[in-house]
């Protein structure tokens, strides 16, 4: 470990003792509580401006959990911090809104990839790298999500820097941004599932430092059918914690099997 990885860090006041290998990132401070609440065990290990960051087990699988704020500037800090203290697979669990009809609101969206609409990820490497998902993370939210019998939906998540414009919302005085209008529509064309602002950042990240992330996010709005509700808070928590348990048994499958990467022959 570099001396950095030793010591307390910056913004997260974590250190290597403090955080299990696989982490849930949800944004807001007091999601905390929703995430630990599906645990066994759980102890708050630091809080610091946005960032609070407890640890514990779920159904024996040692698992931490850190609040991201709004938005993927303090989302990579967090990526980054987590990472230089041990963690090794980072699992975005949030809220975010569909943009296809036929994805209803208090469904989940697991994502599989994401158009990098952030500018965060930009800092770190060029605009044409891929923000993909960790296979094995997706295998095991998706094994989650059928587990409790939760409407689910894979596809492609936009991340985007602006929750108002970038979002093709009307912001103060109804100022719209130019792309405005046709914004949701041409994401819609190509197939994307929902927008939100830290998966892209957190997936582009994980790539780059060969480690493994992923992102289920709770639809609280459909943007094509105008329908809007906060229903099904805790189902991205839920399957968020019950992936991280199936994640721990995949490693010891893998391991025990001698394979380099988790496969569909070795099914739990």
């Amino acid at each position: 470990m570099t001396d950095e990885a030793d010591s307390q860090q910056y913004h997260l006041e974590v250190s290597p003792d403090d955080v299990a290998e696989t982490v849930l990132l949800p944004g807001d401070p007091e999601r905390v509580d929703i995430v630990t609440d599906q645990w066994d065990t759980a102890e708050t290990v630091a809080h610091h401006r946005e960032y609070r960051t407890a640890t514990g087990t779920f159904e024996g699988a040692p698992v931490s959990v850190t609040s991201t704020g709004i938005g993927s500037p303090s989302a990579a800090i967090a990526v980054e911090e987590l990472a230089s203290v041990g963690a090794e697979t980072f699992i975005r669990v949030g809220s975010c809104g569909a943009i296809r009809p036929e994805i209803d609101v208090g469904d989940l969206v697991i994502t599989t990839g994401a158009v990098r609409g952030e500018g965060t990820s930009d800092e770190y490497v060029r605009g044409d790298y891929p923000a993909v998902a960790d296979h094995a993370v997706v295998s095991a939210l998706v094994a989650a999500a059928e587990r409790l019998d939760y409407d689910y939906h894979c596809g492609i998540t936009m991340s985007t820097d602006s929750f108002y414009a970038g979002q093709a919302r009307p912001g103060f005085d109804g100022f719209a941004a130019s792309a405005s209008e046709s914004l949701l529509g041409d994401l819609r064309n190509v197939n994307v599932a929902n927008v939100e602002m830290e998966a892209s950042a957190v997936l582009t990240l994980a790539n780059i430092h060969a480690l493994r992330a992923g992102a289920v996010c709770t639809v609280f709005a459909n943007r094509t059918t105008g329908e809007f509700r906060t229903e099904g808070e805790a189902r991205a928590a839920e399957v968020g914690s019950l992936a991280a348990n199936i994640l721990h048994e995949m490693n010891a499958r893998r391991t025990e099997a001698g394979a380099d990467a988790w496969h569909a022959d070795l099914s739990l």
